[in-house]
């Protein structure tokens, strides 16, 4: 069977289905039986195999082999939004030409194009082994239609984003929902990729540059590998602008949507996708962003420029590297008690002044830069009957436009000394998002008594006003205070000594922004369930008054100073009913309880 994709096959007008990935796979591993190897790792919603294609030096062809023989592990994943297919064809061409097969067949359309192809720097594949998933999202990649992607140069025909539950994948790293997710986890949890690069397609504007690569750790998780992130983003930058790319070290969506003119700004990713999840992991990503207006010869062709040029870095670094993740194990293993950035946002500050955080040569908050674009007028669409931007791809134009490239603190946590007490009635529940993750937890064979703890009752919360995801998500405020709790046999210990401390505090946390919690868990807890009627109140607080001098003055208090407070009928009884004895002490509380006590002892 030929190694040619579907794609080289018919000059770049069309992409391969699933049975390609199939025959791929399989004739990969009959042509180097002793450099690759294929694997079914699970299955989708709809029952279609989830395939792995794995090339590692002197067949080392299990995770153990990998680990005993200490080679580090790139992993390529691809599809998980089918309808950008550019890395699945362009994965199997870089494996090909890595494993000393033919190069990537040129397209007639692209003849003319820039951009160029270089042979390996190298034997990258003696050194590292890398996983290739070609379609992450199988069941959306069969869904084709001609127009899945009317905003992308190709293919003719493409897969469907959602998978067969409607979900995206990639909102789903943290909750873990769907079968495809659950199966790529244990992926994780089983062979602990040190690299991750995620293979995407843009939306948006249209311009010059044609990839974008976004690394984390930068943002994100374990700052001691801020630097190395930064290192290996700018090296594969370099890498692609020497083949003749225009690349973007942020992805190019306008600050104000379909308006160039607003600028652009690093964009914030939290856990539920792959580019904020990997640091809670403390391991590596790429997010591969090539652009959806450029020919899909030229998007394959870059596609393939970024899987080679991070297999050589990963190749050339991999020793410091695989050290600094196994060092950031090591601290994260030792979070208790110290203060975890959960969040981060744009710093929107115009200016930021100096301080020993933030020295004399640090990046600008907001800096003008000059992105090549092109010519676009902006007028009243008879459609919408808003502003519509028009490009003329024919006139490039410089569009000077201010740039943000920073991000601040925007939730910061006290890590428990001990861990997380989970009630014997989310055990179940818990227990299995924390084996989905690889996260550490124990049962409690007795149960305990009135041990202390910290409980997090909300003053504020917020449901969403529609579904996100199939789900109703929940923001919270409020803060832990100290408590008695009792818990019974069957609860759960969850130490925060562990490497990846970050990620479970990213999912038990209730005020993280893809925690269980705000995923709608447990949303039941945030609901009145047993009310007085207000005829009712008026009896008991009249009594409260009558007989509490002190509450009758803070009642009094509160009214003067507190005009809205004042207007509001259901706030004053409710100062009364919070106050009574038939108050639902357990209403607002997060169910989870924290500890300083180390109770896996």
């Amino acid at each position: 069977m030929t190694l040619h994709t579907v794609a080289e096959q018919s000059q770049f007008r069309l992409t391969g289905r699933l049975e390609e990935v199939e025959a791929l796979c399989e004739a990969f591993a009959e042509r180097w039986p002793n450099a690759a190897h294929s694997f079914v790792f699970g299955h989708s919603a709809e029952g279609r195999p989830m395939r792995a294609l794995l090339v590692a030096p002197g067949g080392a062809f299990t995770p153990e082999a990998l680990q005993e023989r200490g080679i580090p592990l790139l992993m390529v994943h691809a599809g998980i939004h089918p309808g950008e297919s550019d890395g699945k064809d362009a994965g199997f061409v870089a494996l090909r030409e890595l494993l000393g097969g033919e190069p990537l067949t040129e397209a007639e359309t692209a003849a003319g194009s820039h951009i160029a192809v270089h042979s390996p720097e190298g034997d990258p594949l003696a050194q590292i082994a890398i996983l290739f998933v070609p379609a992450f999202n199988t069941d959306g990649h069969e869904r084709v239609g001609r127009w899945n992607r009317p905003n992308q140069d190709g293919p003719e025909e493409t897969g469907w984003r959602a998978t067969a539950h409607n979900l995206n994948l990639n909102r789903d790293y943290t909750k873990g929902d769907a079968p495809e997710m659950q199966a790529m986890l244990a992926l994780l949890r089983d062979w602990d990729p040190l690299v991750c690069a995620d293979m995407h397609v843009t939306d948006g504007a249209d311009f010059e540059p044609d990839v974008s690569i976004q690394v984390e750790p930068i943002h994100l998780g374990d700052p001691h590998l801020h630097v190395s992130g930064v290192a290996m983003r700018d090296a594969l930058l370099d890498k692609l602008a020497a083949q003749g790319s225009l690349p973007l070290p942020f992805y190019p969506e306008p600050v104000v949507e379909d308006d160039p003119s607003s600028g652009f700004q690093i964009t914030e990713y939290t856990p539920r996708y792959s580019t904020g999840y990997f640091p809670t992991r403390n391991r590596y990503t790429v997010l591969v962003e090539t652009h959806s207006w450029k020919d899909y010869a030229t998007r394959v062709r870059i596609s393939r420029n970024a899987i080679v040029g991070l297999a050589e870095l990963v190749a050339a670094h991999s020793g410091e590297w695989t050290a600094a993740v196994r060092e950031a194990d090591e601290r994260a293993s030792h979070l208790g008690g110290q203060d975890v950035v959960l969040d981060v946002v744009v710093d929107r500050r115009d200016s930021i002044p100096v301080t020993q955080d933030c020295p004399q040569d640090a990046p600008e908050t907001v800096t003008t830069i000059e992105f090549p674009g092109y010519a676009y007028t902006r007028d009243l669409s008879p459609i919408s009957g808003e502003p519509v931007t028009v490009y003329d791809p024919s006139t490039p134009q410089i569009w000077r436009v201010p740039y943000r490239s920073r991000t601040v603190p925007s939730l910061i946590v006290r890590a428990p000394r001990g861990g997380y007490l989970v009630p014997a009635a989310y055990a179940s529940l818990v227990a299995a998002k924390l084996a989905m993750h690889g996260l550490d937890h124990r049962p409690l064979h007795q149960g305990l008594d009135r041990v202390d703890t910290e409980v997090f009752r909300a003053t504020g919360m917020r449901f969403a006003s529609a579904p996100f995801e199939g789900r109703m998500m929940l923001t919270l405020q409020g803060e832990w205070q100290p408590g008695t709790q009792s818990l019974p046999a069957g609860s759960l210990f969850v130490p925060i000594a562990q490497p990846a401390a970050r990620l479970l505090m990213t999912l038990l946390e209730p005020q993280a922004p893809d925690s269980l919690a705000a995923w709608g868990y447990f949303n039941a807890h945030f609901e009145h369930k047993e009310y007085v009627e207000p005829y009712v109140t008026e009896i008991f607080a009249q009594q409260m008054l009558e007989q509490d001098p002190v509450l009758a003055g803070e009642f009094r208090r509160r009214l003067s100073e507190n005009p809205e407070f004042a207007a509001d009928p259901d706030a004053r009884r409710e100062f009364f009913q919070r106050r009574h004895s038939s108050w639902d002490v357990r209403y607002a509380m997060y169910p989870i309880l924290r500890s300083d006590q180390n109770l896996m002892n």
